[in-house]
């Protein structure tokens, strides 16, 4: 059995909000199995919220390019040392240079992007490098997303400057300001609600297996004595309530006068109203540093060691 140590257990609780003992009886009945332990809180009713430490980001900056005709568009993120350099102008056109790079080649990760040659002859490799050089701090070209669509559109939305951006494809057979306004206000609402999938179509089997599993272990922990048919309709409706909040077309749309419309129900009510045929059919959405860890700063400490030299 591994011992529990008291790393792990600070882990624990500023990922899942519960008491220290809770995660120390979670850790030990899991052998130390992060992931199962959260699964047993969350089975015995312990688990308060789901504190993403993964979610800390570093710096840099993500931009979207959309082809003229709205058929085709593409992100990418590119990764600095400081939010300084980010906000910079020499940073932002090298990023607009491979966001334009991407947009022009069919590379289909960053590896093949980075040997592609650009207009000038050098490769986007050679351009990175010579950034670096220039800039003075290390950078990344970390991440990259195309999305194309032939029978519709698709549309960019850019938040804080950069720091979220996100595409949504639009099948549609009628393109008019109305219709780009829907497919605009369903980019903000993904990137305030950061949804998981587009809908439950996209949601594995195992996934939804695992998560009636979890919730009907904390059903009959919180109702021992209920029949089998109460406990079912418990971990239903737990379970649509939690894929309303992952899938983006089963959100709440955030700018509902009632409060209760979905976003597919507000894409329908603006189908009916143009007379078209309406179908989001995917979104990217890119969170600058998302899932990074960003780098901590002791300015007593290096200060420290420099007189010490």
């Amino acid at each position: 059995m591994a011992a529990v140590t008291a790393k792990m257990v600070k882990e624990l609780r500023e990922k899942s909000g519960a008491g220290m003992m809770d995660c120390k009886k979670a850790l030990a009945a899991t052998d130390g199995d992060m992931d199962k332990a959260i699964d047993f809180l969350r089975e015995n009713g312990q688990m308060k919220a789901m504190k993403k430490a993964d979610r800390i980001a570093a710096e840099g900056l993500c931009l979207a390019v959309v082809a003229d005709d709205a058929k085709k568009a593409v992100v990418v993120e590119v990764n600095a040392e400081t939010d300084f350099v980010a906000k910079n102008e020499k940073f932002q056109n090298f990023v607009k240079q491979i966001a334009d790079q991407v947009m022009a080649t069919d590379a289909e990760d960053v590896d093949a992007l980075l040997a592609t040659a650009l207009p000038d002859g050098q490769t986007v490799q050679e351009l990175l490098v010579a950034q670096i050089a220039t800039i003075g701090e290390n950078m990344k070209i970390r991440r990259f997303a195309r999305v194309e669509e032939p029978n519709g559109l698709v549309v960019a939305y850019t938040h804080m400057g950069g720091k979220i951006v996100v595409l949504v494809d639009v099948e549609t057979d009628v393109v008019n300001d109305a219709v780009v306004e829907m497919a605009k206000n369903v980019a903000m609402q993904a990137a305030a609600m950061r949804p998981e999938y587009t809908n439950r179509s996209e949601v594995s089997a195992e996934y939804l297996a695992r998560e009636k599993e979890i919730l009907q272990a904390a059903a009959i922990n919180e109702k021992p004595n209920a029949p089998e048919k109460v406990i079912n309709g418990i971990v239903m409706g737990r379970l649509n309530k939690e894929l309303s909040e992952i899938c983006l077309l089963d959100q709440v749309y955030v700018k509902a006068e009632d409060g209760k419309q979905s976003v597919q129900k507000y894409v329908d009510q603006v189908a009916k109203a143009n007379g078209a045929r309406i179908a989001v059919r995917k979104f990217v959405r890119f969170e600058t540093g998302e899932g990074l860890e960003k780098k901590q700063e002791n300015f007593a400490a290096e200060v420290a060691a420099q007189m010490s030299i």
